[in-house]
Order: structure tokens, then sequence, then C-alpha cells
């Protein structure tokens, strides 16, 4: 396992380069990095927008750039997924820096995705719901707010973590070699239901 500050270049530089040291190549690149201050765009301090930045869309961004160089210069193509958010697309009142980054995140893939479609890489996004992770256990250990938000769920659950995995795996694989520049929503159908949370 490497470590590394995925806010800074030198951080995702070194996760390549471990990578390749370790395999010999790089394939498939996750960019997974991901922190919200729920604070609203009236509360929003410079120093949190600057860090949900970092992490959310820097991260992303260098992600894409780095794993790509590495992809060309070793040939033969690649995969890069961005685990985004629906709030790339779906308005959260109260966490405008996590809803600006996300849509950054959108964005950065469409863009990426056509730029190095000739290269043989592929670049999308998976954008899911609510899923049992840190980000939302406030959320969900509070009864009432996880009844809400379940309730805002056509499947009237949230996600656990493998679910999404499954779809990263899906769209690392050969299966999904034609897909690039979009984003693959997994909400239980939540954006088609209600208003953003």
């Amino acid at each position: 396992m490497i470590g590394a500050d995925v806010g800074s270049l030198d951080g995702i530089q070194s996760l390549i380069d471990g990578t390749v040291a370790a395999f010999g190549r790089l394939d498939i690149m996750v960019n997974n990095a991901g922190m919200e201050t729920r604070t609203s765009t009236l509360e929003t301090t410079e120093r949190q927008f600057d860090m949900v930045i970092a992490v959310d869309l820097k991260s992303a961004f260098f992600g894409v750039q780095k794993a790509a160089q590495q992809m060309i210069k070793q040939g033969g193509g690649g995969r890069i997924i961005n685990i985004s958010s629906i709030h790339e697309d779906w308005p959260m009142p109260g966490n405008s820096p996590y809803c600006a980054a996300k849509g950054g995140v959108r964005m950065l893939t469409r863009t990426a995705g056509v730029e190095l479609a000739p290269h043989g890489i592929t670049v999308v996004g998976v954008a899911p719901g609510a899923v049992h992770t840190p980000i939302d256990e406030v959320t969900l250990s509070d009864p009432k707010a996880k009844a809400k938000l379940e309730s805002a769920i056509p499947l009237g659950r949230v996600a656990e973590p493998e679910e999404i995995a499954r779809m990263v795996a899906f769209l690392g694989s050969d299966a999904a070699s034609y897909g690039t520049a979009t984003t693959y929503i997994v909400d239980g159908g939540m954006m088609q239901a209600s208003v953003g949370l």
C-alpha cells in the first residue's frame, strides 16, 4: 500500500511511480479522494473552500493528468475513473464548495475523455448517491436524518461501498471499452425522485 497526500502534485506522482515500480505499468487509475465541509455559499471560509477544492477537484485533475502521461509513455491506452457524486449535477444547499468541486469533476471527465480518446485512454465518472461511508456518517448516525434520507431514495436504502466498487470494477474492465467522457450514476434512483437534499 502506498500512502500519499493527493492534494499535492508530488503526492499524486508518488502514487503513480510506486504503482509502476510494483507492477511495471499503470493501466487503471481511480481518483477517489473526497471531503466536504457542509457549509453554504454565505458561510464558507477561504480555508474551507481551498481544502475542498484541493482534495475533491485538484486531486482528480492532476490524477488524470499524471495517469494519462504515464499511460501515453508506456503505450496501450488505459482507463481513468473519477469518483464524483450526484452533486456534480444536483444541488445540495448547505454544501456549496463540495457541489462546486464535483461539478468541476464532471466537466474534467467530459473534457479529458475527449482529449485523451486518441491515445486509447477512456475517462469516465461514477456519481454515487448516498453511500454508507464516513462522509455520510453524520446523517446515518441520526435515526431521523437517516429515515428522511432513505425515504428520498426509491430503492429505500443507502448503498454499501461494495455496490459502487462493482461499478468501478466493470468500468475498468474490457466490458466497458466503449464508454468515455461520461458519468455513470449509481444512486438508487435518488436524483429522479426528489429535489436536492
